[in-house]
């Protein structure tokens, strides 16, 4: 069941703690609102994969740190990064400092800009889901898959071309955390708000 929490008794999904202010924020504004920008797609991708075997609850603390190190997640300049730039990366303490991860990510820059030839990043993603997002009906995250038919999908269509840390489990997380998919449960508050953020796929932004 979701959660009620604070002075109003909002509901929130039942994953958000109501004493931990960093996942309320990122619950309430973040969480589940359709991201369509390049680089927010790409950074959000990176982020969920440096999430593999650790709780998202860890990354989140260090995202500012993440978004340091890595020039804002600009794909340009980190697919520029050369080795020594990653080897000093890796001695940064802001960030989890696992070189698989830390090198996939200049992977994942430059596997971005090569899909602007066939749309882009966004279009690809987007095109899971049919160009819209799925608007599901959980009452409560017990229900919530760990992966779809959709996130295997992407899965697969990332994998072919290049990116890494992108499996299924790892895939779906990012669909709920993108918007691609409203994962927020029937009675949170936020249950259908996120969707008001989506458009078509070929609207402008």
């Amino acid at each position: 069941m979701a959660g009620r929490t604070g002075a109003a008794a909002i509901v929130r999904c039942d994953w958000v703690s109501p004493d931990d202010e960093l996942y309320v924020g990122y619950h309430d504004r973040e969480w589940g609102v359709p991201l369509y920008d390049e680089r927010a797609l790409f950074e959000l991708l990176c982020l969920e994969g440096a999430q593999a075997g650790l709780s998202w609850r860890t990354i989140l603390a260090r995202r500012d740190g993440y978004r340091a190190v890595f020039e804002g997640f600009d794909p340009d300049r980190v697919a520029g990064f050369d080795d020594d730039r990653l080897e000093a990366i890796l001695q940064d303490p802001r960030i989890i400092r696992n070189r698989l991860k830390v090198f996939a990510t200049r992977d994942n820059a430059r596997a971005t800009i090569d899909l602007r030839h066939e749309g882009g990043l966004s279009r690809l993603l987007w095109d899971v889901v049919g160009g819209k997002p799925i608007q599901n009906r959980w009452q409560s995250l017990d229900q919530t898959p760990v992966s779809t038919p959709e996130s295997e999908a992407m899965s697969r269509m990332l994998r072919k071309r290049g990116f890494r840390f992108v499996g299924p489990t790892i895939c779906y997380a990012f669909m709920q955390a993108a918007g691609l998919v409203d994962d927020h449960v029937v009675g949170c508050f936020r249950y259908g708000e996120v969707m008001e953020g989506a458009r078509p796929l070929n609207s402008p932004a």
